[in-house]
């Protein structure tokens, strides 16, 4: 087995603020927060996966970021994902540390392939941009990627940030491609059934190599996917397949040749990061969540490997992790030393020689003052330059409406990804310039849809707000992972899209004033999605029921907020006018991302309530049940004690470290703990955390319902938080 390199701790890096905006079943009490954090810093507003300590928790981004590509060029590191029917096209990001990344631009302003691509007679919802592949070779970056029903796009600069020349292959589904320099070759695999072919593009990457045809072919009775990511390492070839579905493995393939013969294992197997297949608040203790599948990996200078790699997140669509790479018998499995195929969430951050501040990758607000818009904002289909402006009038948007039947249907509707696990997207409104017909305001765009505006009518403005019904199929437990787009291999087309949704009743609010301010409230443990207003942006009322969230199949994405003006009389109608667009992050530092270093604490199971204690007589760490009072236990309370890079030491009243070894515990008695007694901090959300031994890379353990010895054998948390690996913690001195 070949480990990864020893980690080296280099140096602590500045501390994060941590807001103590909590959830219910969140930790009590005050944690050591770093001096130099403050509230306003923009990693203390924003979702940052660094922790500021030397480690980072995952998700990478905590909104929608699917299909990833990772490719390292020198010190730096990039990433192309999916981008479907929004334009700008295929979203490019870079980062010098794996863990804070920056948008560094897309690959094209404006996917017009067609009247269906400007929602024109039709529309390309749930398909346009899957799955692209980058890629760095001779000073040049290439990014290919299928489009839906149309061809392969291949883009090409010299720059991550462009321009990017533009040309067409005809269309391969979740398509892969090498560069080998060994053999002077560029392969492209692709295809979701067995065999996988191979084929070979023409230096120019104009055309494909006329009859030449290599293949994967899959050993009889093995499992293998879509979702291509071909390598070449140390002379073996690699491909990383996904298996099509929701709670589904990542699998590998390696070759001697690029016609084989392959042999195939389980990349990762059944890893949730503590992810449920519902809401969370629906989750039963037997949920099976939903599992890592369909990513890429890469290498950092020091020879470390690392995948980063997507999983589902309700309602908020589908997200990418970060997780380690360990080769065992020369495949790249994703989890560490003596608990392969599982991966933690928190980890220590990858050795790439950089260290770095705890930077937000995504900042959304947009207050339309600086000339151009906020570089986080797509267009649902390609837009129509003509009818928007931020110089018409300085300091807003300007949308001029077009002719559409409704929400779902209206051209140039400027959208976002909504942050997780919960969001407040708040804008202004100016209706001076509304017509009659027109409809503006700010919505969720999915099947079904939900949006507050105003509504101009002969008989003055009403404040409106709307639920569709119906229109799109719910992606719970089937395919929402990447495969769900067709069965064609070649065309990869998506399911054909549902019609437009029908009206549900309204609430409404007669001759609102001039300006509003209209709000979205999204909250993705419970899919739950609040909207309401005010009439002077400090005040806000609720409109209507809370609106139901979903993930579904259709236009294949999590919901996302959408500015849009439209007009229903059948012609183009008059403007709307938006101001300072405003997101707020309520948990973007949760209480369970602080360690309570130097602080008396009690951890409760959150299987069966239970407390982790110290039996001192027979000196192992037990649980035990609390009595009806609830109060904590003497042996119950462990002073934390910090170890660095986020690992704790757990000491109990009389001096003693609880200590792990290959199946159990004990209490050891010592002047400071040793790696035997340290135990990685790992951070769940939602006031959930693991306790990681150093010794195996696995996790203190309870018997639910079942007081004795605890174990560490945990290999990963239960979805639900209810395996006994998962635990609350409160102080208690």
């Amino acid at each position: 087995m070949n480990l990864l390199p020893p980690r080296k701790y280099i140096k602590f890096l500045t501390g994060l603020a941590l807001l103590a905006a909590s959830v219910a079943g969140s930790n009590l009490g005050a944690a050591v927060t770093p001096k130099a954090a403050t509230a306003a810093t923009p990693a203390a507003k924003n979702w940052t996966a660094d922790n500021g300590n030397g480690t980072y928790s995952n998700p990478l981004f905590y909104e929608e970021f699917e299909d990833p590509d990772v490719i390292r060029v020198g010190n730096d590191y990039y990433i192309a994902s999916t981008t479907m029917h929004m334009n700008p096209a295929v979203i490019l990001m870079h980062s010098k540390d794996l863990v804070n990344w920056e948008l560094a631009g897309y690959c094209s302003d404006k996917l017009d392939l067609g009247p269906a691509y400007r929602l024109e007679g039709g529309n390309i919802y749930g398909k346009g941009i899957w799955a692209p592949c980058i890629r760095y070779h001779a000073g040049m970056f290439y990014v290919f990627c299928n489009v839906n029903g149309a061809a392969m796009q291949v883009y090409r600069s010299k720059a991550i940030t462009g321009p990017w020349e533009h040309s067409e292959l005809p269309g391969r589904h979740d398509l892969s491609v090498l560069f080998d320099d060994d053999l002077g070759k560029i392969f492209i695999i692709s295809g979701n059934s067995n065999p996988y072919p191979i084929e070979e593009i023409a230096p120019d990457l104009k055309s494909y190599v006329p009859n030449v045809r290599h293949q994967l072919v899959v050993p009889q009775g093995q499992r293998f996917g879509e979702g291509h990511h071909l390598y070449k390492v140390n002379g073996k070839y690699i491909d990383i397949s996904a298996i099509p579905g929701g709670a589904v493995n990542q699998m590998v393939a390696k070759a001697d040749s690029i016609d084989g013969p392959w042999t195939v294992t389980t990349m990762v197997e059944g890893e949730s990061l503590g992810i449920t297949s519902t809401t969370p608040a629906r989750a039963q203790a037997n949920d099976r969540g939903i599992w890592l599948h369909q990513g890429g990996m890469v290498d950092t200078p020091s020879g470390e490997w690392w995948s980063i790699i997507m999983s589902d997140h309700g309602s908020a669509g589908r997200m990418v992790s970060l997780v380690p790479i360990t080769w065992d018998d020369g495949f790249p499995l994703i989890g560490l030393p003596g608990n392969l195929r599982k991966a933690p969430n928190t980890w220590v951050k990858p050795n790439t020689g950089v260290t770095q501040e705890p930077t937000p990758a995504f900042v959304h607000d947009d207050n339309f003052t600086s000339g151009k818009l906020n570089k986080l904002w797509q267009w649902n289909h390609v837009e129509d330059d003509s009818k928007w402006s931020l110089t018409e009038k300085p300091g807003v948007l300007r949308l001029h409406s077009l002719p559409a039947a409704n929400f779902y249907n209206a051209r140039n509707t400027l959208t976002q990804r909504p942050p997780a696990p919960e969001s407040i997207m708040t804008v202004g409104l100016d209706t001076t310039g509304l017509t009659g017909g027109d409809t503006a305001g700010i919505g969720l765009l999915s099947t079904p849809y939900a949006w507050i505006g105003v509504v101009k009518t002969t008989d003055g403005t009403a404040l409106q707000m709307f639920q569709a019904a119906g229109g799109g199929n719910r992606g719970g437990g089937g395919r929402r992972g990447g495969a769900g787009r067709g069965a064609a291999p070649a065309a990869g087309a998506a399911p054909a899209p549902a019609a437009a949704p029908a009206i549900q009743p309204v609430a409404s609010v007669a001759n609102p004033p001039a300006h509003v301010w209209l709000r979205v409230h999204c909250n993705f443990d419970t899919d739950q999605a609040v909207f309401s207003w005010s009439a002077d942006g400090v005040t806000f009322t609720p409109l209507g029921t809370p609106f139901t969230t979903i993930f579904q199949l259709t236009t294949f994405q999590g919901v996302r907020p959408g500015l849009f003006n439209f007009n229903t009389a059948g012609q183009a109608g008059g403007y709307a006018d938006f101001d300072h667009y405003a997101v707020e992050e309520p948990r973007a530092r949760g209480l369970e991302r602080e360690i309570p270093a130097g602080k008396t604490i009690a951890l409760t199971s959150g299987a069966d309530g239970s407390f982790l204690a110290a039996d001192l007589q027979n000196n192992t760490l037990v649980d035990v049940v609390p009595d009806q009072s609830g109060a904590t236990p003497p042996n119950a309370r462990f002073q934390v004690v910090d170890v660095g890079l986020g690992r704790v030491a757990l000491k109990t009243a009389d001096g003693r470290f609880v200590s792990a070894n290959e199946g159990g515990t004990s209490l050891k008695v010592g002047p400071k703990p040793g790696d035997t007694e340290s135990f990685q901090w790992v951070n769940l959300m939602r006031g959930d955390t693991m306790l990681m031994s150093l010794v195996n890379h696995r996790y203190l353990a309870t018997k639910p319902n079942q007081p004795g010895p605890v174990a560490v054998t945990a290999t990963g948390p239960s979805p639900a938080r209810k395996g006994g690996a998962e635990f609350k913690w409160k102080i208690v001195d």
